[in-house]
């Protein structure tokens, strides 16, 4: 039985991980390096910036496996060259402000404070970078959510829960957070890999990569 993996996940994010294996994708990971997974573009838009830093690293990580000549070396009678990259970046944004991950509590603290009592969107940046030589495909996946109002002691709680570590917005909402509701769009955009949007494009590049 043919087991090699047939997506790349270019991500060491542990729930974009447990995202692809939850949907049934078989993958491998392959974490871009930390110089594609940032840079600002000034007058970038929300939506221009995600689907720039996917590219990005979905790029890197294909310009890595062409270097070690991963593209000629077939293997368990299957090609290479039928796999596809996947890298996503996701940011949170509210009155015209980029939110990514915080750089540290204070930072967080000022997150929570911006998003309390207020609607924002969580966009995430969604490529498909196929290893066969076709062009790559990028599409940017938008959800709003509600964030109720928070009192400064709340937020003073949620932050000593460490919870916000390493999370656009400065919270996640895989973590059951009752404070925060969807108000349009998918649920998995906002924890950072929007599953429906992938299986639609996995679909239309005619990979055959759904579960």
């Amino acid at each position: 039985m043919n087991r090699r993996p047939k997506l790349i996940l270019a991500s060491r994010s542990p729930r974009r991980r447990e995202l692809l294996a939850a949907a049934g994708y078989d993958f491998e990971v392959q974490g871009p390096d930390e110089s594609a997974e940032c840079g600002v573009c000034s007058g970038e838009s929300p939506a221009e910036h995600v689907a720039r830093l996917a590219r990005q690293k979905a790029e890197n990580v294909a310009h890595r496996l062409e270097a070690k000549g991963v593209r000629d070396a077939p293997a368990s009678g299957e090609s290479v060259d039928r796999r596809v990259i996947v890298a996503c970046d996701t940011v949170a944004e509210c009155q015209g402000q980029i939110l990514g991950k915080p750089r540290d509590e204070a930072h967080a603290r000022q997150m929570l404070a911006l998003l309390s009592g207020r609607e924002h969107r969580v966009l995430s940046g969604l490529c498909l970078w196929p290893l066969d030589g076709r062009p790559p495909r990028v599409e940017v996946d938008v959800t709003v959510l509600r964030m109720d109002v928070l009192s400064p002691e709340r937020i003073q709680a949620y932050l000593e829960g460490g919870q916000w570590l390493g999370k656009a917005g400065a919270f996640g909402y895989q973590d059951g957070l009752d404070w925060v509701h969807v108000i349009a769009g998918s649920e998995s955009n906002v924890v950072g890999l929007p599953i429906e949007r992938l299986k639609r494009m996995l679909s239309d590049l005619g990979s055959g990569q759904g579960p």
